[in-house]
């Protein structure tokens, strides 16, 4: 799921004509402060803390059987959150022969009838939305049976879901900053909120094998929904019925979706290698949109195409893709047929390759909630990368990682020390859906896996190899770990305490000299949030350029809080770069060369730290127990040679008039080939 935030955020590219817009690096906080979509997200955020809505014993009673299908045969209009119709549920008990069956519905709904293998429940007990029915008959163990729920009612309109309502309904419509007149219902069920409106088991784990979605409306509209559309059958009363039959994979309860509108339809193919011709269904308002939007729309089929040849084949090649559109300002994956409010380049590629990593493989806990969304949106970098330019790209990583170290409050941005990958409250839609931790932060932790392994066909390997082993089913971060941990042949286990349970950055303070034929290096880290992360183990990649107009990248392992480094070169280096390709998260650390840095060598041992005082000085520095003559060398930042004066122990002392303010290395050589280094600074 994408929310409007990301527009906010500057990093979509925004449908114009032919072309989209260039990324920006950061926000503009001042446009942030006035955005009316940015007011709607935080209402919407806020409005959104409910959390489930079942109790643990309730939760217990659905562990006792495990769903294999559903059938939604309702009556829904374009104008109306009014729902009425039937839902059957097929499952099988577990270990534990049943003598009622639970599930979910919102307590303004009225129940007809429950009806267990034929037979009317001879009784029902709701609390809250907590629906228990009593069997005519008990269920035995390990068995298969079918339940049906006749209902009608209204959905409510509390803003539960994560974006607004579970079923919503609005009378205009935006595109290209119009407004139109135009009615609409759709349905957004994530995380907690299906049961608003359809009767179901909310339980992540439980997947349903197979769905079908029936809906009655009037023949004007058109219905999209999951799967293929087998019919559409004519009702009485000018009423039609779409039929929609979803078999390719399980599907969990958020994904099953509808969306209502008079509609037309586009339809255009991607043709992935090795894989069928997949039809993308396009419902979308009218010509104006279809005009409006069809650049943006056409883009998709080139990103499927890349994607499969990525991280696997579609997982549901052996239906289609698709779009429906609704103004839910972003837009929310629902299996096989995503609902849009419009498009543009990174929504459409997040939501999309939301169809892996999410849909074919769901996140086993809304603690886990990263494996959908941060590698949802690490999609947009992938097709920004292949469809856009180098330097979108590279600005779309900047700008996730600016997100994840910074929050907008009060008007302004401020840094955000803290806050882990891992959902620590999974009753909290507004903290599941932390945009920075969860989905920007999250996305540059995934990055990080890919500089980790340092290999992409590693790293793309087990993108594929995560995807068909849990395809139609749920993981967890342990389950990716692992196999992460089969591609770099060793351990994970500090990476993901450090980046997905653990909180905060690294900052490093990098320092280098040469000294002949020898680069020295000295990286001193610093953490955020050192209560919970004192240290970050990380490679770092250091770029030297030398003064012949070469460079060369150095890849170094810093695996203590001060980490030394002593590498031969033949060349002059000129200056460092850490991290010049943004591989990593960090902050804004210094690099600069230290004339007086020898590290692990006979000249090392030789030289000798020498204190001068007043430090800072004016005009004259003295120099401490000098006990011998010597040549004292003085060097700015760039090794420039300012000074040199002949110093022994009856003058001991320089005459700094000649140096302006700054901060200035010395060097004292002695006459038995000993030296003794030093640093001040001249007020």
């Amino acid at each position: 799921m994408y929310r409007f935030y990301s527009l906010l955020a500057g990093v979509l590219l925004a449908a114009s004509g032919a072309q989209a817009q260039s990324l920006a690096a950061r926000p503009d906080p001042l446009s942030l402060a006035h955005d009316g979509a940015a007011s709607c997200v935080r209402a919407h955020v806020h409005s959104a803390q409910r959390g489930p809505a079942t109790t643990v014993r309730h939760r217990q009673k659905m562990d006792r059987y495990d769903v294999k299908y559903y059938k939604l045969d309702i009556a829904l209009e374009n104008n109306s959150r009014n729902v009425g119709g039937n839902v059957r549920m097929v499952a099988r008990s577990l270990a534990q022969p049943l003598d009622s069956v639970a599930f979910e519905l919102y307590q303004t709904f009225t129940i007809d009838s429950v009806v267990v293998n034929g037979r009317r429940s001879p009784g029902l007990r709701r609390a809250g939305s907590d629906v228990t029915a009593a069997l005519p008959q008990a269920v035995p163990a390990n068995t298969q049976f079918s339940t049906v729920v006749y209902y009608r009612g209204t959905a409510p309109n509390g803003n539960t879901a994560a974006i607004g309502n579970a079923l919503n309904t609005r009378s205009s419509v935006r595109v290209n900053n119009l407004n139109y007149t135009y009615n609409v219902t759709w349905s957004l069920s994530e995380p907690f909120s299906a049961h608003e409106w359809w009767p179901c088991k909310q339980v992540l784990t439980d997947k349903a094998d197979s769905l079908d979605v029936w809906v009655t409306t009037s023949s004007v509209n058109k219905v999209g929904s999951n799967g293929v559309l087998q019919r559409v059958s004519p009702m009485p009363n000018g009423k039609s019925r779409y039929e929609w039959k979803h078999r390719a994979k399980p599907i969990d309860y958020y994904l099953v979706s509808v969306a209502v509108a008079p509609y037309i339809e586009y339809i255009n193919y991607a043709n992935p290698v090795g894989g069928p011709q997949i039809p993308i269904v396009n419902y979308v308002y009218n010509q104006a949109a279809l005009t409006y939007y069809r650049t943006e729309i056409d883009r998709t089929p080139g990103f499927i195409e890349n994607y499969s040849s990525l991280v696997g084949l579609y997982p549901f090649a052996s239906e289609k893709y698709g779009h429906s559109m609704a103004p839910i300002g972003g837009g929310m994956e629902h299996q096989t047929m995503t609902t849009q409010d419009g498009f543009d380049f990174t929504l459409t590629a997040h939501e999309l390759f939301h169809q892996w990593f999410g849909d074919n493989v769901t996140c086993a806990s809304w603690e886990d909630i990263w494996l959908n969304e941060s590698f949802a949106s690490y999609g947009e970098y992938l097709s920004l990368t292949r469809f856009a330019s180098a330097n979108d790209a590279k600005q779309w990583i900047e700008t996730a990682q600016y997100y994840a170290k910074n929050r907008y409050v009060g008007g302004q941005w401020v840094p955000a020390l803290g806050g882990s990958v891992r959902v620590p409250d999974t009753t909290n839609v507004g903290r599941i859906f932390d945009y920075n931790l969860t989905y920007k932060k999250g996305a540059i932790v995934v990055h990080m896996l890919r500089y980790l392994l340092n290999d992409d066909t590693k790293f793309f390997r087990a993108l594929r190899t995560y995807q068909s082993t849990y395809s139609g089913r749920t993981a967890r971060t342990r389950d990716l770990q692992a196999v992460f941990e089969a591609e770099a042949g060793r351990s994970l286990q500090y990476f993901f305490d450090q980046w997905y349970r653990g909180e905060g950055y690294p900052t490093f303070s990098v320092y280098w000299n040469q000294v002949g034929q020898n680069f020295y290096l000295r990286n001193t880290e610093t953490v955020s949030v050192a209560g919970i992360t004192p240290f970050f183990d990380t490679d770092v990649d250091y770029t030297l350029f030398f003064t012949d107009g070469t460079s060369q990248v150095l890849r170094l392992r810093q695996s203590q809080l001060v980490s030394n480094f002593t590498v031969p070169t033949t060349k002059t280096v000129a200056s460092v770069e850490v991290d010049a390709n943004n591989w990593l998260l960090k902050g804004d650390g210094i690099t600069s060369r230290d004339f007086t840095l020898i590290l692990g060598t006979e000249a090392a041992a030789r030289t000798a730290r020498f204190t001068v005082y007043p430090n800072p000085c004016r005009e004259t520095l003295r120099l401490q127990d000098l006990t011998a003559r010597a040549t004292a060398e003085v060097t700015d930042a760039t090794g420039r040679v300012l000074l040199r004066q002949e110093v022994d122990p009856l003058h001991a002392q320089l005459d700094t008039k000649a140096l302006a303010a700054g901060l200035y290395h010395m060097r004292l050589t002695f006459a038995n080939g000993k030296t003794a280094l030093a640093r001040f600074v001249r007020e």
